[in-house]
C-alpha cells in the first residue's frame, strides 16, 4: 500500500490570529503536492504542526491511516517526516558525513568516530544522488545548493515517508534549480510523499501533480496541477483576478533629469561601471548569479569598499565611505537577504520602522515614543502591512510583510535613490501585486529606483531600462520597448562567450 499523510480540519491559533483554520486534505506516495497561498495563508504553520514544532489546537493527521501527533520535530523524524526549510538546518564546519549521519555516527573501540565507514556510508548515498560533493569536505565551503543537497541527503537517510520543501529554490541559480528537481524526481520514483511550497508558479507547472490551495488559513481546494493554470490558481489564492500584473500598474510617465551617476565604479568585484538614473525612473539591472549587480550597489551604498569611481547625486559628487553616509545623502538600500541584513528579527515592527530615522525621533538623547508609534502606525496603514499590532515581532510577519516593514523604514527618511534587491524573494504572488504599484508609486513621487531581480518577467515588467551585467561589467542597456528575454540573456552571457573582451 502507497504511504499517506491526511489532515483532517486542521486548527492552529495564535494570539490574535487563527493562523489555520480547519485545514483538509491527503497526499500520496510517489506524488509532489504543492502547497500555494499567500505569505501568511497557513503552508509554513501547517508544515510545522505536522513536524511536531507546533501542537495543533484542533483537528488531526494520519500518517498511512494512523493518527499521530508528535511532541516535538524529534518524534517526526523517527516517524518519517522530513522538513527542509528555507534556513539550512546543518552545522557548517562539520563535514558532509558528519551532517548526513549527525545522529547516528559509527564508532568503534572506545567510542572513537570510525571516519572510514562514515565516509564510506555518506559515499553511498552522495553516488546515489549522482552529486560532485566530496564526504569529507566541510559544509561551509560548498555553495547554497549543495548544502540543500546535504540536507536532503541528511533527510533521505532517515528512510522518510514524507519529505517537505518550504520554499527550496529561493537561493539557487536556474542550473541548480534543475539539479534540485532531478532529486525529487529521484525521491518521487522511490514512493516518497513529497509536499512542495512554493510560490513560483513556473516550478509548480513544471514539478508538481497536486495543487492545495490555502487562503487566510482555509482550505480552499485541491486539484490535479494538469487541470489548471495560473490565472486560475492566483485567483483561488488572492481572491481575485489580477489580471495582467504589469500592464495593469500605474506609472510615472514623467522623468526628468539626471539624480544619480556612477563613473568607472571599481572593486574585486565590479569592474569600470558606469551609467546614469534619471528622476523617477525606476532602473532596472539584470544578470545571471554573480554577475556584479548587488556587489556593485554594496559599492554605491557603501557597504563594500570602492578601489575608484565617482558617485554623483542631483549634480553634486559625494563622498560614501560608510553606509550611514549613503543615508545621510538621501541613498537608501533593501538588500537581498531581508533576514540576515534587512531586519532586526527579535525586535516589534515599529522599532524596525524607526530605526532608519532615530535621529529625528530623538530629543535630549530619548526617543518619543508617541512620534514613534505615529510613525509605525501611519506606516501600516499606508502599506497594508498585515499585522495584528505594532508590537508584533518581525520574525513572526510573512516575508512579504517583512518586506513592506523595511520599505516603510527607508521611505520614513524620504530617500532621493531607493535601491530594491531582489525586493519580492519568497513573496506570494498578491504581495508581489502590492510590492510592485508601491515601486511605480514612490517613481511617481519622484524617488529614483534601481531593481535587482533574478525574475526577468519582473525586471521587464517594471523597468523603464534595463541594464545588463555578466562577470563585473556591464554589457548593455536596453530600453524597455526593445528589452526581452532573449536580448537580456543574451548580453548577460556576453563574456562568457567572448562576446565582450
Amino acid at each position: 500500500m502507497n504511504s499517506s499523510v491526511e489532515f483532517r480540519n486542521i486548527t492552529k491559533l495564535f494570539p490574535g490570529v487563527r493562523a489555520l483554520d480547519g485545514i483538509s486534505f491527503k497526499a500520496k506516495g510517489g506524488e509532489v503536492v504543492a502547497l500555494v497561498g499567500e505569505n501568511g495563508a497557513g503552508k509554513s504553520t501547517l508544515l510545522k504542526v505536522l513536524n511536531g514544532d507546533y501542537q495543533a489546537d484542533g483537528g488531526q493527521y494520519l500518517i498511512d491511516g494512523e493518527e499521530r501527533r508528535f511532541k516535538n520535530p524529534q518524534e517526526a523524524i523517527a516517524a518519517g517526516i522530513s522538513i527542509i526549510y528555507q534556513e539550512r538546518q546543518i552545522i557548517p564546519y562539520l563535514s558532509v558525513a558528519e551532517n548526513i549521519y549527525m545522529e547516528e555516527i559509527p564508532t568503534k573501540g572506545s567510542k572513537l568516530i570510525d571516519f572510514r565507514k562514515l565516509n564510506a556510508n555518506a559515499q553511498s548515498i552522495i553516488d546515489e544522488f549522482n552529486l560532485p560533493i566530496k564526504p569529507s569536505a566541510k559544509v561551509k565551503d560548498l555553495s547554497v545548493a549543495y548544502q540543500q543537497m546535504v540536507e536532503i541527503m541528511k533527510a533521505y537517510r532517515r528512510n522518510p515517508k514524507v519529505i517537505a520543501f518550504d520554499e527550496p529554490t529561493a537561493s539557487l541559480s536556474d542550473t541548480e534549480i534543475e539539479s534540485l528537481f532531478k532529486i525529487i524526481a529521484k525521491l518521487k520514483a522511490k514512493g516518497l510523499i513529497i509536499l512542495y511550497v512554493s510560490h513560483r508558479m513556473k516550478e509548480i507547472f513544471q514539478m508538481t501533480d497536486q495543487v492545495v490551495i490555502i487562503k487566510d488559513g482555509q482550505y480552499v481546494t485541491q486539484i490535479p496541477t494538469k487541470e489548471t493554470n495560473e490565472r486560475e490558481i492566483v485567483k483561488m489564492m488572492v481572491g481575485r483576478n489580477l489580471g495582467d500584473i504589469f500592464s495593469e500598474l500605474d506609472r510615472n510617465k514623467k522623468k526628468d533629469g539626471i539624480m544619480l551617476k556612477v563613473e568607472n565604479l571599481t572593486n574585486d568585484y565590479v569592474k569600470d561601471v558606469s551609467f546614469e538614473l534619471k528622476k523617477g525612473e525606476i532602473l532596472g539591472f539584470a544578470g545571471l548569479v554573480g554577475a556584479g549587480r548587488t556587489e556593485t550597489m554594496r559599492a554605491i551604498f557603501g557597504a563594500d569598499k570602492k578601489t575608484t569611481g565617482r558617485v554623483h547625486l542631483d549634480g553634486r559628487e559625494i563622498h560614501i565611505k560608510a553606509p550611514e553616509d549613503a543615508i545621510a545623502c538621501g541613498i537608501a538600500l533593501c538588500p537581498e537577504d531581508r533576514k540576515e541584513e534587512g531586519i532586526i528579527g527579535g525586535r516589534a515592527i515599529k522599532e524596525n520602522i524607526s530605526i532608519g530615522i532615530l535621529k529625528k525621533l530623538t530629543k535630549r538623547g530619548f526617543v518619543d515614543r508617541n512620534k514613534e508609534i505615529n510613525l509605525a502606525e501611519s506606516s501600516v496603514k499606508e502599506l497594508r502591512i498585515r499585522t495584528p499590532h505594532i508590537e508584533k515581532k518581525i520574525r513572526e510577519l510573512s516575508g512579504g510583510n517583512q518586506q513592506k516593514t523595511i520599505l516603510a523604514r527607508w521611505l520614513a527618511a524620504h530617500p532621493k535613490v531607493l535601491i530594491l534587491d531582489e525586493p519580492t524573494k519568497g513573496i506570494d504572488i498578491g504581495s508581489k501585486a502590492e510590492i510592485y504599484q508601491m515601486t511605480c508609486d514612490l517613481a511617481k513621487k519622484g524617488i529614483s529606483v534601481i531593481l535587482i531581480s533574478s525574475e526577468l518577467t519582473e525586471v521587464l515588467g517594471l523597468s523603464d531600462r534595463v541594464i545588463v551585467m555578466c562577470e563585473g561589467r556591464i554589457t548593455g542597456e536596453l530600453s524597455n520597448e526593445e528589452a526581452t528575454e532573449e536580448k537580456v540573456l543574451t548580453l548577460a552571457m556576453a563574456d562568457m562567450l567572448g562576446g565582450n573582451e
